[in-house]
C-alpha cells in the first residue's frame, strides 16, 4: 500500500462514516417526525453497511501496520478514528431511539 493509497483510504473511512453518521440521523427523524419505521430501519441498514465499509479499511490499516508504526498517524487518521467512533456510537444510539419513540407510537394515547 502506498503513501497515496492510504490516503485515499482514511479519506474513504471518513466519507463512509460521515455518510452512516448521516443516514443514522434521517432515520431517528423520520421515526420521530412521520412514525415512518420501515423506511427509519432501512436508513439504519444503509448506515450499517456504510459502516462495515468503514469498518473494512480500518482493519486493512491496522493489518497493514501490524502494530509496528508502518502506517503515520497523522491528523487525517486521527480524524478518521473519530469520524468512526462517533458513527458507531450514533448507530448503536439511534438503535434505542428508534425503539423509543415506536413505543410511544405504539402506546394507546390515553396512557401517554
Amino acid at each position: 500500500m502506498t503513501q497515496q493509497t492510504t490516503e485515499t483510504d482514511i479519506i474513504t473511512l471518513i466519507t463512509c462514516a460521515g455518510s452512516a453518521r448521516s443516514l443514522v440521523f434521517q432515520a431517528i427523524r423520520e421515526a420521530r417526525e412521520n412514525r415512518d419505521f420501515p423506511h427509519a430501519e432501512i436508513l439504519m441498514q444503509q448506515a450499517k453497511e456504510m459502516l462495515s465499509g468503514a469498518h473494512w479499511i480500518q482493519t486493512q490499516l491496522i493489518s497493514l501496520d501490524e502494530g509496528e508504526g508502518k502506517i503515520p498517524v497523522t491528523l487525517a487518521l486521527v480524524h478518521a478514528q473519530d469520524h468512526l467512533m462517533n458513527a458507531v456510537l450514533l448507530t448503536e444510539l439511534g438503535t434505542e431511539i428508534i425503539a423509543l419513540h415506536r413505543q410511544i407510537a405504539e402506546k394507546p394515547k390515553d396512557k401517554r
